[in-house]
């Protein structure tokens, strides 16, 4: 079978499962395990939708993606950024390390 046709099959025997379970959900109520049930069977409808879409347009390869280049200036940084914050592994600024 080709894979048209199994999802063919698999939908039709969806269809199937959603008419039983309605059944189901008449003579025995509308119960939490029912409920689950209900929205396991639309999950699986829209699981089956969304393969069918994927093989009916397959995507093509893409083409792979250059990173973003970043320009790092050559010019010194502000010395105002850094006038609240002591030099890492230094010490705190104006006093000598012990």
């Amino acid at each position: 079978m080709s894979v048209h046709e199994e999802l063919t099959s698999v939908q039709k025997s969806l269809d199937d499962l959603t008419r039983s379970v309605r059944r189901l959900e008449q003579q025995v109520g509308d119960g939490l395990d029912v409920r689950r049930v209900r929205t396991d069977c639309e999950h699986l409808r829209e699981s089956v939708a969304l393969l069918r879409q994927a093989v009916a347009a397959p995507a093509a390869p893409a083409a792979p993606k250059r990173p973003e280049l970043v320009t790092i200036p050559d010019t010194p940084y502000d010395n105002s950024l850094w006038v609240d914050t002591d030099d890492e592994g230094l010490g705190a600024r104006d006093r000598r390390a012990p």
